[in-house]
């Protein structure tokens, strides 16, 4: 469990970070604005990048998802009781789960229509997400078995 959750806390720094650094103003991987707001947000109609306090509360959620990652694994340890740890895990899952369901509905479809975030989102953005649900699943329920 302390391989995925490492595994899943370096992805999801590295989320925050990207997110992070285009609150600052970075375009990369692309050099223009309107196509990585095309690339990474996919909101209809939408031609700028979201401002830096959107952007630095993506990268604390993303940044707070993986230490929770570690924290269910009990590589890093909060004072707080095992059935909180517990509970953020399945949070957490839940809401990876959500977003990664989202990219297949009609309505989120509508709503974040640019291309390429479109596709990408079927095919990478919902996925990563789905998959990181599953493996938050999977600790909580292995930590769950495990508590006395």
């Amino acid at each position: 469990m302390t391989t995925l959750a490492v595994m899943m806390f370096l992805s999801l720094a590295g989320v925050a970070a990207l997110h992070v650094a285009w609150g600052l103003g970075m375009l990369w991987p692309l050099e223009d604005e309107r196509d990585l707001v095309a690339l990474v947000i996919g909101e209809t109609g939408r031609r700028h990048m979201p401002p830096l306090n959107q952007c630095l509360f993506a990268a604390a959620a993303s940044f707070g998802a993986g230490l929770v990652a570690l924290a269910v694994a009990d590589v890093l340890h909060f004072p707080l009781s095992p059935d909180l740890i517990t509970t953020a895990g399945a949070l957490v899952a839940i809401v990876f789960a959500g977003r990664g369901i989202a990219a297949y509905l009609p309505a989120w479809r509508r709503a974040f229509s640019q291309e390429p975030f479109a596709t990408l989102d079927r095919s990478w953005y919902g996925p990563f997400c789905l998959l990181l649900a599953a493996a938050f699943a999977v600790m909580v329920l292995i930590r769950f078995w495990q508590l006395p």
